[in-house]
């Protein structure tokens, strides 16, 4: 598909993969994105694809350039979903020159040894193909260490790697001016935070060094090529890098037989009464961690709560905060409940926890031994209340 004069889209999409790095869920699958810009003197590949399409990938980009030959495969990122398919191109193209920076060849050395020439680019530095000129610009960490960007100056087109990703396979058109966005704006974000969300701080570099950038479209590696919602795909990696989040409550519990439940329903109820309209609920034993985290980077307040297991917290509820403290999220604020039958553990391990994260913490824990008594019921709602009062601060 031809998105500008001479650029063509080769990606391909993967709706059979259940788990992305084995890890997060795809219920829409996950496009793999791959450039090509075949100009009247050089012909240059932008990242390429996971190998096992390969075979698709291939007549991709030969039914846009024929028997032509390949001058330059630009690599901006190295994470196998996007080089995978880097030996077999060069198999094919064997005078193919591969374009990267000092990184990106330490781990095209590890990965695949393949051998042949390189040009190493360093920041701001330009390739010319005749009527297109690209720019790389190093942007470390967003979110592997060698990632770049190249921009193409002729049409204000940025290939930004995984930067402004997300989860969700490509169904006919590849241009959001072309198709219903819809379904993309959510996985965004869960892209976002689950992918990406440790690495604020690079992310808002990252920004800050594209700001300057005439983009007139942005061609990631997953996800539609963003031209008239560029405004607002850039917005949400701004506000998700810098942790900002809308007035509302993620409440994730751990239950084994309903009663550590009942107290999360509890709260939340009394949270509706105080005037917050957005209220999450995740049982954490039939919600996958993706959608939970998700949901964290979109609202201030979390509370989190579980019955004690083995004299710990709940497994499920203990790998959730696991997964949260590993993001360094900021500007969070928490509240925790706990619950056990003979001997207490949770409200002390949340505890721990809530150090941890660094959230700031209101109200009071609620401890609950056995079954829920009056004093609990009570408790709950006070917790409910704090947590309620402090969102209510920052309106405006």
């Amino acid at each position: 598909m031809e998105i500008k004069a001479k650029v063509h889209y080769v990606g391909v999409n993967d709706r059979t993969k259940a788990l992305f790095e084995n890890l997060w869920p795809l219920p829409y699958g996950v496009s793999y994105n791959s450039y090509l810009i075949a100009d009247d003197e050089k012909v240059a590949l932008i990242d390429t694809v996971d190998v096992a399409f390969f075979e698709v990938y291939l007549k991709k980009i030969q039914a846009v350039i024929g028997d032509r030959k390949i001058d330059y495969l630009i690599i901006n990122h190295m994470e196998p979903d996007h080089s995978g398919s880097i030996s077999l191109i060069k198999k094919y193209y064997p005078g193919i020159v591969l374009v990267g920076n000092k990184k990106t060849f330490d781990m095209v050395d590890g990965y695949y040894g393949v051998k042949g020439e390189r040009l190493v680019v360093d920041e701001g530095d330009c390739l010319p193909l005749g009527r297109h000129t690209l720019r790389f610009y190093l942007v470390p960490m967003v979110h592997w260490p060698e990632t770049m960007v190249t921009f193409d100056e002729t049409d204000g087109i940025l290939f930004s790697g995984d930067a402004f990703g997300c989860f969700g396979a490509l169904n006919g058109a590849c241009v959001d001016r072309n198709m219903n966005t819809a379904i993309y704006w959510d996985e965004m974000r869960r892209y976002y935070s689950n992918i990406v969300g440790k690495f604020g701080n690079p992310v808002q570099k990252a920004l800050k060094k594209c700001a300057g950038l005439p983009i007139k479209m942005i061609c990631s590696t997953h996800g539609p090529v963003w031209e008239e919602n560029i405004p607002q795909v850039i917005d949400m990696y701004d506000k998700l890098s810098r942790y900002e989040a809308e007035e509302g409550v993620v409440i994730a519990y751990g239950t084994m037989y309903g009663n550590t439940e009942q107290l999360a329903e509890v709260i939340a109820e009394e949270l509706s009464c105080e005037g917050i309209k957005n209220i999450v609920m995740h049982n954490v034993s039939h919600t996958h961690h993706s959608f939970i985290l998700a949901d964290v980077f979109k609202y201030k307040g979390l509370i989190a709560g579980c019955t004690t297991y083995n004299m710990h917290l709940y497994p499920e509820i203990e790998a959730l905060l696991s997964k949260i403290a590993a993001r360094d999220m900021k500007n969070r604020v928490m509240g925790y409940f706990g619950s056990f039958t003979w001997a207490s553990a949770a409200v002390k391990k949340m505890a721990e926890y809530a150090e941890k994260l660094k959230f700031e913490v209101v109200g009071d824990p609620v401890e609950m031994k056995q079954s829920m008594t009056a004093d609990n019921y009570l408790q709950a709602k006070e917790l409910a209340k704090a947590m309620a009062n402090r969102l209510k601060l920052e309106r405006k």
